[in-house]
């Protein structure tokens, strides 16, 4: 490897992908950042941010002020090469892994005798042993010289500066050998436990995870809808189940989201579709959900418009997948936004996210002025400035996600 070449190069520059390469660019270890966006690579470079999340704009700009992260749109060579792409999915909620592909075939030709390769992208079950199998296909000469391994994040958004360090990390290698090779490099910045096991326990570990709270989170949600119709209030009812010292039930909203809960749970039925029935079905639910929540307003609408012959006033509160992020990937709101403009009929829609400042579909209006004009007030995501506002009683508030819970 020539001289002045990084140690690390990561594979995708996004909500963990960047966090982990400031990470270990504070650590006084030079990273290269790669990430198909020119516009990314340019805010890194100039040691700013493209992203919300508390504590990383400090990193960032300290790293790539001494010297230690770099962006760039190609890799480059080094001894560890981590993958952090997205895995979307094709029609009938297949897992895509063309993009941890395409980021594995970009380093084909770098890759030398004693590299760490390590996939953090979730990914379905045996992806890791496939890549595997594609780098030996594609370059022979290495194989068996290579570390190979699997490790996902286990991050919340609003606090992965803290948790890539604390939190404890389950690491499965194609061998033992490579096992240890990841374990020593994680060791180096993260202080949780480091989890050892092979690659394909490590890969269903991710899934498994973010299905459990999936269901949790179904459970929940079946509630609301069921409390809707029996006149009963969710929010004390479950307070009150949670008395039981056995009974932890969680909040409803008007859906799940996120590139994690909301879709990881297809990677395991996809593969197993007879097996995982409680796993599909807490998928069905949670999707109805954000679908009852758009008729909901819909309702709302229509008797409004029966009680005082005009059109009303309406705002859409809320983007975000969960509260006080910027982050809109797969949300529920976002749906729900979208399918109440499209039975539009000549009212006026105040969208509001406070974490955002523009967006390419929708106007966004401040929250303040939208709970102030609006006849109709619909709360899809739990911000915490939406609980400071005092809502007049004579507005309909539609309150799907416990704001005044």
């Amino acid at each position: 490897m020539a001289k002045n070449n990084p140690e690390v190069v990561m594979i995708g520059l996004g909500y963990i992908g960047l966090p982990t390469a400031a990470l270990i660019a504070q650590n006084k270890t030079h990273v290269h950042g790669v990430d198909i966006n020119q516009n990314v690579v340019d805010t890194i470079n100039a040691g700013k941010i493209h992203i919300v999340e508390p504590e990383l704009d400090t990193a960032v700009a300290n790293a790539v002020k001494n010297g230690f992260l770099k962006a760039a749109t190609i890799p480059v060579e080094a001894n560890t090469y981590l993958i952090v792409v997205p895995t979307p999915f094709k029609a009938k909620n297949e897992p895509d892994i063309s993009f941890v592909q395409a980021a594995t075939r970009a380093i084909l030709p770098l890759l030398k005798e004693g590299d760490l390769y390590i996939i953090e992208s979730t990914s379905p079950i045996g992806t890791t042993e496939k890549m595997m199998d594609f780098i030996y296909s594609e370059r022979p000469e290495l194989k068996d010289t290579l570390h190979i391994a699997y490790c996902p994040e286990r991050v919340l958004p609003g606090n992965v500066m803290y948790e890539l360090v604390h939190n404890d990390r389950v690491i499965g290698g194609v061998d033992e050998k490579s096992t240890e090779k990841a374990i020593a490099f994680y060791r180096q910045f993260i202080k949780g436990d480091l989890h050892k096991t092979n690659a394909r326990t490590a890969e269903m570990c991710k899934l498994v995870e973010n299905s459990s709270r999936d269901v949790q989170i179904a459970f929940a949600n079946e509630l609301s809808l069921i409390c809707d119709k029996a006149d009963i209030n969710v929010w004390d009812l479950i307070d009150l189940a949670n008395k039981h010292p056995r009974v932890n039930i969680l909040q409803p909203g008007c859906g799940v989201g996120g590139h994690c809960i909301a879709v990881d749970p297809y990677f395991i039925v996809a593969e197993y579709p007879m097996e995982s029935q409680i796993i599909g079905k807490a998928r069905e639910i949670n999707n109805y959900k954000s679908f009852w929540c758009a008729e909901k307003v819909q309702t709302a609408k229509l008797e409004f418009e029966l009680k005082h012959s005009r059109k009303p006033d309406i705002a859409i509160m809320g983007l975000a997948f969960k509260p006080d992020i910027d982050d809109l990937r797969e949300s529920p709101a976002k749906y729900i936004t979208q399918k109440v403009l499209q039975n539009a009929n000549n009212e006026e829609y105040f969208i509001v996210e406070p974490n955002i400042n523009s967006h390419k579909v929708f106007k966004l209006t401040d929250y303040r002025e939208a709970a102030k004009k609006a006849d109709i007030i619909v709360f899809l995501v739990a911000h915490k400035e939406f609980k400071t506002l005092n809502i007049p009683s004579d507005k309909k508030v539609l309150d799907f996600c416990g704001v005044f819970k």
